[in-house]
Order: structure tokens, then sequence, then C-alpha cells
């Protein structure tokens, strides 16, 4: 009868630890399509003394999930080792690998379900909250250098550009034309250069030489216009092209006159148009005038052993109190690098998740008819025992 009682404790045993896997089972098909996520296994351990089963612990799947691009600027997947540092309002740290991002109203970027900070270094090498309060716009740059290009015939008495927009330091734009006046016969190659603002004033004027093979000479290639714009003086290089150099202003004969003019730099103040983070998980803002400028980059943490790590909520870990984090940037050392416009989806894989039900469930169901059995001989025992 001992032998008996013990089948019957056994097989509500493997009852217990067959729910409890299947609960495991049931929290990763749950979290299959949670950005991040990682799933765990229960292990099974057999009770000393022939006593049954139980569940001796999880554990978790650390293999990288799939990575699914998105169409969200501020969405960034890990390849390889790392996780997000996050903070909330309180300054507690916690760690995900979901890269479900978007900035807030106040400029700084925060996970998008918890609403927690995301930490990152700014571009002086400073850990905390990353922010692109300093980025939204470019402040205003003035002009300092005018490229001009194309030809003049020695033959024609004059050409000119118009419409060319220069900024001073103040973001205001000036529009100036540029006009070449043929003088080769007081001095031969010899065009004189005026400037003048879009009232018709003069601001600026020079003199632009060509030597006997038609291109810019040494000395006579730069004209620096100084005048009074947006209140301040201001100067502005026109280079019409290196000596002896054919990427500049030429004066070939039997070539029509095109010349042109590229302003270098300067700038209105200019807002955001874009932005995207790179392989080092730096992000690269792109202004409404085509500039790029580097901003912000992440932070990742890693640990000795990520399977201590405490599974807080769906993605987010708390360090484990024996362990400390290491901080470092993506793309260097051990750090994965990152990929843009994606997430990183559950490792789960659905497939092994159902075929790991089906053995849970035929065990469940022979620990049930075990029970079923057990009962049945204690049953006819009992009855045995009736007429005595």
């Amino acid at each position: 009868m001992p032998s008996i009682m013990q089948a019957l404790y056994n097989s509500v045993s493997g009852l217990f630890s067959f729910s409890n896997s299947l609960n495991t089972i049931s929290n990763n098909i749950s979290n299959m399509n949670t950005p991040g996520f990682r799933g765990s296994d229960s292990f099974f351990e057999n009770v000393m003394g022939d006593h049954g089963t139980k569940i001796a612990g999880t554990g978790e799947n650390l293999t990288e999930g799939q990575i699914q691009q998105t169409s969200t600027a501020t969405d960034a997947a890990i390849v390889g080792d790392g996780f997000y540092i996050l903070k909330d309002s309180s300054g507690n740290t916690y760690y995900t690998r979901s890269g479900q991002f978007e900035f807030n109203a106040s400029g700084q970027l925060i996970d998008s379900v918890n609403k927690y900070f995301v930490q990152g270094f700014d571009p002086s090498g400073s850990l905390g909250n990353i922010d692109i309060t300093n980025f939204k716009t470019l402040p205003a740059q003035a002009t300092t250098t005018v490229n001009m290009a194309g030809n003049v015939m020695p033959t024609d008495p004059s050409d000119s550009v118009d419409a060319v927009t220069v900024y001073d330091a103040q973001g205001n734009a000036h529009v100036l034309k540029i006009v070449m006046a043929n003088n080769t016969s007081v001095t031969p190659g010899s065009w004189l250069v005026t400037i003048t603002d879009s009232s018709g004033k003069t601001v600026g004027s020079g003199e632009v030489r060509f030597s006997s093979t038609g291109t810019p000479q040494s000395g006579f290639n730069t004209v620096t216009m100084t005048s009074a714009l947006g209140g301040s003086s201001q100067s502005i290089a026109f280079n019409f092209g290196a000596a002896n150099g054919l990427s500049g202003v030429t004066s070939f004969s039997g070539v029509a006159s095109d010349l042109s003019a590229a302003v270098k730099d300067g700038h209105g103040v200019v807002g955001m148009s874009s932005e995207s983070f790179d392989i080092n998980g730096t992000l690269q803002i792109v202004y409404t005038d085509g500039e790029t400028k580097a901003g912000p980059q992440f932070a990742l943490a890693s640990f000795p052993d990520e399977s201590s790590m405490q599974l807080i909520q769906g993605n987010l870990y708390a360090q484990p109190q024996s362990q400390t984090a290491l901080v470092g940037r993506p793309n260097t050392g051990n750090f994965g690098k990152i990929e843009g416009r994606s997430l990183e989806m559950s490792n789960v894989d659905l497939t092994q998740e159902l075929s790991d039900m089906i053995v849970i469930q035929r065990g469940y169901q022979a620990s049930s008819r075990v029970m079923t059995v057990s009962s049945d001989m204690l049953q006819q025992l009992y009855d045995s025992t009736r007429g005595a």
C-alpha cells in the first residue's frame, strides 16, 4: 500500500510540474510579438528518494531575436551583445533589448511603452539622457566664400551672374550681382569685377587676370568683398579658381561665356528635416538645407552573466545585485552594432513552443492516468477488506 500511495503522490507532483511548465510556455507564446522579449524554459528535477518531480527553475533563452525593419526613424535594434539603458523620472535604472523609441515634447528620447529616458553619450562624451534640444535648429552662419566657375570669352564685352544669395551673421539673406567687364584692351587678360547689391549699390570690386593659356593668374584669382551686411562688416571671398587651373573660371576663345557662382557656405536659421541612427548608434540629424550633423550616441550595457538578470516585465530587466554593468558605445569592443529603423523581435520560436506543449500535454495526461490507476487500486484494496 505505501507504494500505491507514493505512486499517487508522484502523479500529483507530475500534474503540478507539467502545469507550471505549461504556464512558462503560455507566457512565451503570449509575448511572441513583444519586441526584445526573451523566452524561458522550465527545468524539471527529480525529488530525492523517488518522491516525484518538481520544477527546479526556469532558464532564459539568450539568443538574439529576429531583426525586423520598421518605418519609424527612431526605432533601433542591437545586432550583437548589449542592452539599452533606461532611467525613470526617479532615477531608477532599467535595461532592455527593445528599441521602440520616440522623442517627447522636450526633445528627449524615451521608450514608447514606459516613457523612460534613454541614456547615451552627448558629443562631448558625457553620459545622460539623449536630448536633441540643442540640435533642433542650426544657428545662422555668415557666408565667407563664393566659388566662381564657367568661361568668359576674350572677345565678349562682359558677362554676369544674377541672384547670388549670401547670408550675414544674423541669417539675413542678401542678393548680389557679379559683373565681369572685359579690360583686355588696357591690360592683357584683365577683367574688372563689380559686385552690387539688390539696390544696385556697389559693395565690392576687383580685378581678375587670365594667362595666355586662358587660366587664372596667381595673385589675380580672388576678389574680396568687404561691406556692411546686417549691420556689421563682413568679408566674402569670390574665388575664381586656382592659378593655372581649370576648375574655376577660364577665358577660352571659341567657348561661349557662361559665368556661374556657387555659394560655399552661410545660411539662415534652419530646422531639422529628419534623423536616424547609424551603425555606431549615433543620431545623424539632417537639416532643411541638406547639412548633416552628428548628435548624441546610444550607451549600451553588458553583464558577465546575463542569465541572472531579473525580468521585471515584458522586456525590462533590473541589474543583478551581484554584478556591475559595463557601459560602452555600440560597435566597439564586445558591444553590437545598431541597425536603425529596425526592431529586435521576440526570440520565441512558435514551432518549438507548440512541440513542447504537445509533450507537456502528453506528460500531464499520463500523470493523470497514473493517478486514476492508483486511485482504482486503492479502491480495490479497500473493497477487498470490507468482508474481513
